[in-house]
């Protein structure tokens, strides 16, 4: 008998109602059907818990918590309830292909030292209605340090991992935006990364992607993170030039945001 092993899929929510039903239905409707959905409500205070159970699916587990944590801290406790040997993340704005789960385990069915592999994703615009493909050039896979370093392209949204890793890995629990940027990094260093070349999920780019108050948060949080990091990643003067002008280009963001009002 062919071993299916258990995918644990991680849904943090704050408030996240007004796309969550989408998000769910694109899980259950995966053509792998051996996976647990760890549902984790940080403090919402909308119709996200009701729409949850809705779904009258044993596979999907509830947990709360009252007090708003930061995302990575929900992150942390959420993946201490999974009990799959596998483990994604699926945020509540955003869907996968049917075959997503499927065509990540076959990765891992043909490479039995391989602990992380990601693909590439749609972008969808949610006031034009239109998709495109993030990425359209071939993205990197091995040791892919330096090119994270140069261009970030893993969306936490696309990746499996081992459940293994989190034994000696989490996420940093003092960041809301950047915690999978800074984990992917660290795990870079010790591991090989494989890819799917081709989209596997729906990022969902809506208003409150870019948000005035997310976009501040995200510049601090990167502020501080090349601040503490550049000596710890051996960062380049090339790479740590190009992080700078992407963090003054969001500072530049951010200041016409707060202009336009």
């Amino acid at each position: 008998m062919k071993i299916r092993p258990l995918v644990s899929v991680i849904m943090n929510c704050h408030n996240g109602d007004q796309y969550l039903k989408k998000s769910i239905e694109s899980l259950i409707n995966q053509t792998y059907k051996n996976w647990e959905l760890i549902f984790w409500n940080n403090s919402s205070y909308d119709k996200s818990k009701k729409i949850l159970k809705s779904f009258k699916d044993k596979r999907i587990k509830y947990f709360e918590n009252s007090k708003l944590l930061t995302l990575y801290e929900a992150r942390n406790l959420a993946v201490k309830k999974t009990k799959g040997k596998y483990i994604c993340f699926l945020d509540t704005d955003d869907w996968w292909l049917k075959s997503k789960l499927k065509r990540q385990l076959e990765k891992f069915s043909s490479n039995k030292n391989l602990k992380f592999t990601y693909s590439n994703y749609f972008k969808y615009h949610e006031k034009l209605k239109l998709k495109e493909i993030r990425y359209k050039n071939k993205l990197p896979s091995g040791k892919i340090t330096q090119n994270l370093l140069n261009h970030n392209s893993i969306g936490i949204l696309t990746v499996m991992l081992k459940k293994e890793i989190f034994k000696n890995y989490k996420f940093n629990n003092r960041y809301n935006i950047i915690g999978d940027f800074d984990l992917f990094l660290k795990l870079s260093l010790k591991l090989k990364i494989d890819i799917i070349q081709e989209p596997l999920a729906y990022y969902r780019s809506h208003s409150s992607n870019f948000s005035k108050l997310k976009l501040s948060l995200y510049n601090s949080e990167m502020k501080e993170w090349i601040e503490s990091n550049q000596k710890k990643f051996n960062i380049s003067h090339y790479s740590f030039f190009r992080l700078k002008i992407f963090y003054f280009k969001n500072i530049l963001k951010e200041f016409f945001l707060k202009f336009k009002d």
